[in-house]
């Protein structure tokens, strides 16, 4: 019987060869899905594609682009909106 957490259809089972000669079925771990700007869905740059577990044990420097709007926006975007904003004031 397989542990409660892996009691789940939503991980990916693959059967492997076992040293004794017999067959198992280990449970490959899933891998978070890249960071993505809000305004133009492209990949942002310098956020750590791990899950939540792995991110709290990095540097606090490394879980976050530490600019306006990092991590949410990329730099294409939060520079257009500055300068949106500066030609409007």
């Amino acid at each position: 019987m397989p542990q409660p957490h892996l009691r789940t259809r939503s991980k990916k089972r693959f059967k492997v060869a076992l040293p004794s000669g017999e067959s198992g079925i280990h449970y490959k771990k899933a891998v978070p899905s890249v960071a993505l700007c809000s305004l133009c869905s492209r990949p942002l740059g310098g956020i750590t594609r791990m899950t939540t577990v792995k991110i709290r044990k990095l540097n606090r420097s490394k879980r976050r682009i530490w600019r306006l709007y990092g991590g949410q926006i990329c730099a294409n975007c939060v520079r257009k909106a500055i300068r949106q904003t500066a030609r409007t004031v």
